[in-house]
C-alpha cells in the first residue's frame, strides 16, 4: 500500500505531465491546485524525486519567481536550462523572462 506521500507524488506527476511544451508552472501552484495550498517545498520534493522518470517533465517547475531552484537536481545543472530553451523559453540569470506570459496555471488550464 502506498503511504500518503507516494499518492500525492503522485498526483504532482500527473499534473506536471500536462504541462505544454513552451510553457512552465510553478511548485505553489500545483500545490495550490491540489488543494495542498502552503505545500509547495513538498512538491518540490516530489520534483526532486522523479529524476529518471522520463515521462515527467520536472524542467517545467519552476519557483513562483520563475527562477530555476531546481536546476542542481539535474545532471549537469545546466540541463534544466537547455531542456527549456530548447521548448524556446527565454532563461537569463537562472530565471525564465517573460515568465508571467508562459506561466501556466493548473487552476485555470485544467478547469472544468
Amino acid at each position: 500500500m502506498k503511504t500518503d506521500k507516494e499518492n500525492f507524488f503522485d498526483l504532482v506527476y500527473q499534473v506536471v505531465r500536462l504541462i505544454p511544451k513552451g510553457r512552465a508552472t510553478s511548485y505553489g501552484a500545483i500545490a495550490n491546485y491540489l488543494g495542498a495550498k502552503g505545500s509547495a517545498r513538498t512538491v518540490g520534493y516530489a520534483m526532486n524525486a522523479c529524476h529518471g522518470m522520463e515521462d515527467v517533465p520536472a524542467h517545467r517547475v519552476v519557483n513562483r519567481q520563475g527562477l530555476l531552484t531546481g536546476k542542481h537536481h539535474f545532471c549537469p545543472p545546466e540541463k534544466m536550462q537547455e531542456l527549456l530553451e530548447a521548448e524556446g523559453l527565454t532563461i537569463n540569470g537562472d530565471k525564465i523572462q517573460n515568465f508571467k506570459d508562459i506561466f501556466w496555471d493548473p487552476n485555470i488550464e485544467l478547469a472544468l
